[in-house]
């Protein structure tokens, strides 16, 4: 058996080494030493790092803001100044003002400092049955700068779209030394009677033995489905938020029963399990999840030391087969395509490198307008192309590809940033 203090060493190793280009990082609950590693962080002097544990009153926004706000402050004197200024209205309805608070509080945090740092957040299971405050961490993570990293320690697993956030290059979870790549939220094909294959990335559908459901009765009990394997648990309001928000709260109850009741009945079993007021996934399916292959292999794909990673991103370019639930437009199915499309354009960008190295013009300049597909407005991809087109002698469909990028532009009501300006003007000049 290894002595205590080289397994907290080598856990503290890798938290360092896997929150360098994270945004939020999980010190998972079954962690042994995340309590260890939170107090050897904030008391390392080459770290910069600012701290707050959650406390019982935080059952809320409101709660929550108030009370990081005035521990933060003696941390950093100047912390607070831009939400201590929000009007009292902000205060009085947090709902109406959510974006608003988030806005104000990410620029707060934003000015702890310009060089890299960390914000703790300890007991953050004493918010978990905040379902704003959830919401709000979450929102925390897409607006805040690469510099300032997220760390959660928590008893329970936070009720966060890991999954998705981890596509995009965002989240870590960290079990001491070991990263987790698989089976986050405990639904993988496990030995069952019951066996499913889902599959998100495209349209969406569920095989049960090999054959498709087809008997949904209306398009709300299949998304229900996918919006439950999105996160580790989910609340009836939170669902009911995303599904129904127009509804006021007892007629949202009652669609959300009805559709519950389809879906159970589409698959002829509890699909949904109720447990000390969450749902979740009932853990007795055996289910695949297309999602979390494909992030399992992006994973392995950004894994320098990985033997095989050139097919783990060509394995999740093959697993992408359309942009997340393609045809619906929900905002939580929005919120997740972009994640989702984030680490299929890593994959693509990837290989295309790889091929360039190869000497593969050809399948690399493929791959690139492969990206654009998904993502128009990548300009760094449309250097690439430019680039390429010049090099393979193509100089008319550079000039080609160029104006009609200026003129899909000019329709969104947007510019070309001046890299791809210039980049342009230097191959033709």
């Amino acid at each position: 058996m290894q002595p205590l203090h080289e397994n907290i060493h080598r856990a503290y190793e890798a938290f360092l080494y896997h929150a360098r280009s994270a945004r939020i990082v999980l010190l998972h609950p079954d962690s042994r030493y995340r309590s260890v590693l939170v107090a050897r962080a904030i008391h390392d002097p080459n770290l910069r790092s600012f701290y707050y544990a959650l406390g019982p009153d935080d059952i809320n926004v409101q709660s929550f803001l108030m009370s990081i706000t005035h521990d933060l402050a003696n941390q950093h004197p100047t912390f607070g100044r831009h939400v201590n200024m929000l009007p009292g209205a902000a205060w009085e309805n947090t709902d109406a003002h959510f974006e608003l608070l988030l806005n104000t509080f990410a620029r707060d945090v934003s000015e702890l400092s310009d060089q890299p740092f960390f914000l703790f957040l300890d007991d953050y299971d004493r918010g978990d049955t905040a379902d704003d405050l959830q919401q709000f961490v979450e929102g925390l993570v897409m607006r805040l700068p690469e510099r300032c990293c997220i760390v959660l320690n928590s008893r329970t697993l936070p009720r966060l779209p890991w999954v998705s956030l981890t596509a995009r290059g965002y989240a870590v979870l960290l079990n001491d030394d070991m990263l987790l790549q698989c089976d986050f939220y405990g639904v993988e094909r496990k030995e069952s009677k019951y066996k499913l294959d889902v599959y998100a990335l495209g349209p969406g559908f569920v095989l049960m033995d090999g054959r498709a459901i087809d008997t949904w009765e209306g398009h709300l009990p299949r998304l229900l489905f996918f919006f439950a394997l999105d996160r580790p648990i989910i609340t009836r309001s939170e669902i009911c938020q995303a599904f129904w928000p127009e509804l006021d709260t007892d007629q949202a109850v009652n669609v959300f029963h009805v559709t519950k009741r389809r879906l159970h009945k589409a698959l002829n079993m509890d699909v949904l399990v109720h447990d000390d007021g969450y749902y979740r996934v009932n853990p007795e399916l055996g289910v695949y999840y297309d999602v979390m292959e494909f992030v399992t292999t992006l994973m392995d794909g950004r894994n320098i030391n990985h033997p095989n990673r050139v097919e783990a991103y060509q394995h999740a370019i093959n697993l992408y087969r359309g942009p997340f639930l393609q045809g619906h437009n929900d905002q939580w199915i929005v919120s997740r395509r972009q994640d989702f499309r984030a680490g299929y354009l890593e994959a693509l960008s990837f290989m295309a490198a790889h091929w360039l190295q190869h000497g593969k013009r050809e399948h690399a300049l493929s791959l690139y307008q492969r990206a654009l597909q998904e993502d128009i407005n990548r300009d760094d991809i449309h250097q690439q192309i430019l680039l390429l087109y010049v090099a393979l002698g193509r100089r008319s469909e550079a000039a080609a590809h160029y104006y009609r990028t200026l003129d899909a532009f000019n329709k969104a009501g947007r510019a070309p940033t001046d890299a791809l300006q210039a980049t342009y003007h230097e191959i033709m000049g």
